[in-house]
């Protein structure tokens, strides 16, 4: 599942390749494209033959953390060269990214799991793609809060992500507006902050209000518990708080 992006990534610089003379705005070389590729969020088989293969044909991969990508990406025969890209080094490392991109380069942007920009890096790289009139194209595929919301049995029809809430600033005043949500909410949590959450929804949402939460989705021990947010807290109380977890709550 797309992460909140507080885990310990490998500080690796980004040093691409050595341009070339007469590459670059004005030399008449086509500006290369971004391409935004979601992998899977545990399950290997939901990888796709067309994120397969932009991979294998981009000429330089973009990933959240180098060490979790490289072993998906030998699964798939992908064999190359890996650049890290998370939010510690976003910032500094987009105007690098852009010119490559404008000297011709097709660059894919992987994240751990998940679809990138969604609660993990890849709203700033995009967004200077625009800006710099560079061609970016998205890949369907996975993500965790699709899955989480429609396996919920809550409504569908119209919904609001979240993603990973405030941890302490605006954190009271962002409760406070979604108490009055009327819109089923898509809410990401960390194991070791679930029940804690589930006591200010409590608070806030009432201990009646219908919810339902996933964990470990497509893997070997996905979990769905459905009900009161009062019976999931007990049922996550006495029972196992491990992976990533999707809270969906109903709105008023």
């Amino acid at each position: 599942m797309e992460t909140n992006g507080t885990e310990k990534h490998r500080s690796t610089p980004l040093s691409l390749p050595v341009r070339q003379a007469g590459f670059g705005e004005g030399s008449g070389v086509r500006p290369g494209k971004l391409y935004l590729v979601p992998t899977p969020i545990g399950n290997l088989d939901d990888m796709t033959f067309r994120a397969v293969k932009v991979l294998k044909e981009c000429d330089i991969i973009l990933a959240e953390d180098t060490r979790n990508s490289a072993p998906m990406l030998k699964h798939f025969g992908i064999d190359k060269k890996l650049f890290s890209h998370h939010q510690h080094n976003e910032h500094k490392a987009v105007n690098e990214i852009i010119r490559f991109l404008n000297e011709g380069k097709n660059i894919a942007l992987i994240s751990d799991a998940g679809t990138p920009a969604i609660s993990d890096p890849g709203y700033l790289l995009s967004r200077e793609a625009i800006k710099n009139e560079i061609d970016i194209e998205c890949l369907p595929g996975a993500t965790a809060f699709v899955p989480a919301l429609v396996n919920s049995g809550l409504p569908n029809d119209r919904f609001v992500f979240e993603g990973f809430l405030p941890v302490k600033k605006g954190r009271q005043t962002r409760l406070k507006e979604l108490a009055l949500e009327k819109r089923t909410m898509i809410i990401y949590e960390s194991p070791h902050r679930l029940l804690k959450s589930l006591d200010e929804f409590i608070e806030y949402f009432g201990e009646d209000r219908q919810a339902s939460v996933s964990r470990e989705l497509t893997k070997m021990y996905e979990e769905t518990v459905r009900g009161t947010l009062n019976e999931i807290k007990h049922h996550f109380v006495e029972g196992t708080v491990k992976g990533e977890f999707v809270i969906c709550v109903a709105g008023i």
